[in-house]
């Protein structure tokens, strides 16, 4: 026969095939709808001021490795030179998995986050940046859960770069420490013939009011702070 026989199982599987692809359509067209209302409510409330209420988590949930206590945040903030703020302060953009963790950890825990943070350098909460900020949502008792981390990591050196900005003591050792080698580096015999202890003593205050003149006009000039305490102020402008 010229005609090739009807397959009804084929008929049903291709007709079953269309209606799925049009409700595919329409469920990916749904969940992008639903994905872009999402984040936008997600992005109103990173953006909005929030009071810093304890999140009703679900312990049993959560991954202990990401419960930290303010203690151990604000070390870190004044050993990296980070601040610790509240996330409408943050100039950069936040990635879209960190809206999708948050969303999964609303649905999960059946909840509403609000209160976020952000650890991140001084940089970040003035311009856009790409360093390593952590969005924390408070939990209570001066704890905080990490949500996301995202960027770049920091410079290995940071911490000891940003070391003698931690405190007054730690400015003063280094702008001595820097004197006592700048006065070693002037060769012997520059001022006078033949120089002797107190002519060192001469050079190294020298050395020592010029530096500390700069480190002074330095700080006045822009504003800047010592990292304890800047960690928890979105006023100054110290970077």
């Amino acid at each position: 026969m010229l005609l090739k026989k009807t397959n009804i199982h084929d008929k049903l599987y291709r007709e079953e095939f269309k209606n799925a692809e049009k409700g595919l359509i329409s469920w990916v067209t749904g969940f992008i709808n639903k994905s872009e209302s999402e984040n936008e409510r997600i992005l109103n409330n990173l953006a909005s001021e929030s009071p810093e209420d304890a999140v009703k988590f679900n312990f049993d949930l959560l991954q202990s490795d990401r419960i930290f206590h303010e203690k151990s945040i604000k070390k870190i903030c004044v050993d990296y030179r980070l601040r610790f703020l509240d996330s409408r302060y943050f100039k950069g953009t936040f990635p879209q998995e960190a809206l999708s963790e948050i969303s999964r950890l609303e649905n999960e825990h059946e909840i509403s986050l609000k209160g976020f943070k952000i650890m991140a350098p001084s940089k970040m909460f003035v311009l856009s940046k790409t360093d390593d900020p952590l969005l924390f949502a408070p939990m209570g008792n001066g704890y905080y859960y990490l949500i996301h981390k995202w960027g770049n990591d920091l410079h290995p050196l940071r911490k000891w770069m940003m070391w003698p900005f931690k405190n007054f003591e730690n400015l003063i050792f280094t702008i001595l420490l820097s004197s006592v080698v700048a006065t070693l580096l002037v060769p012997d015999g520059l001022f006078t013939r033949e120089q002797d202890f107190s002519q060192d003593v001469m050079v190294f205050f020298f050395m020592f009011k010029s530096i500390a003149a700069v480190v002074l006009f330095y700080g006045f000039a822009l504003g800047k702070n010592f990292n304890t305490a800047i960690w928890r102020c979105q006023y100054d402008k110290a970077q």
